[in-house]
């Protein structure tokens, strides 16, 4: 799984590099999605945004099964497990300093695609709300 997943990340920086295949978005269309809060933009639904894909219909079966079983690996361990993670430190600290004031800053990848450390907090009863940039806090 190793070699293939190098290999497909391979394959496609080089098509990337060749013009062969196009980002589905660029950096600027990620920081400005985050930085208005639309959060809920095309870009931010797929649960695989944050990894590499590597499920490409013209692979081979085995191949394919291969893909498949890395994709699965890397949405549950790289993104729900570490949103859960941090949203439960989140929590735990709300929780066990109730009259203390705290500010959390998260890198973007918190914030894309399901199951976001913002899903976390708001299944455990706590109101997100965005500030946008220039506003107060």
């Amino acid at each position: 799984q190793v070699v293939f997943a190098l290999n497909q990340t391979l394959l496609q920086q080089e098509s990337l590099r060749a013009g062969s295949l196009q980002s589905p978005y660029t950096t600027e269309d990620l920081i400005k999605h985050y930085s208005c809060g639309d959060l809920s933009s095309i870009i931010f639904n797929s649960d695989t945004s944050q990894v590499p894909n590597f499920i490409n219909a013209t692979l081979p079966a085995h191949e394919l099964i291969i893909a498949q079983e890395i994709d699965s690996y890397f949405r549950q361990e790289l993104i729900y497990k570490r949103n859960e993670r941090m949203g439960r430190r989140v929590k735990d600290l709300l929780e066990e300093y109730p009259d203390k004031s705290f500010f959390f800053a998260f890198g973007a990848g918190h914030f894309m695609g399901n199951n976001t450390v913002i899903d976390v907090l708001r299944r455990e009863g706590y109101e997100v709300e965005h500030t946008p940039a220039g506003h107060a806090i």
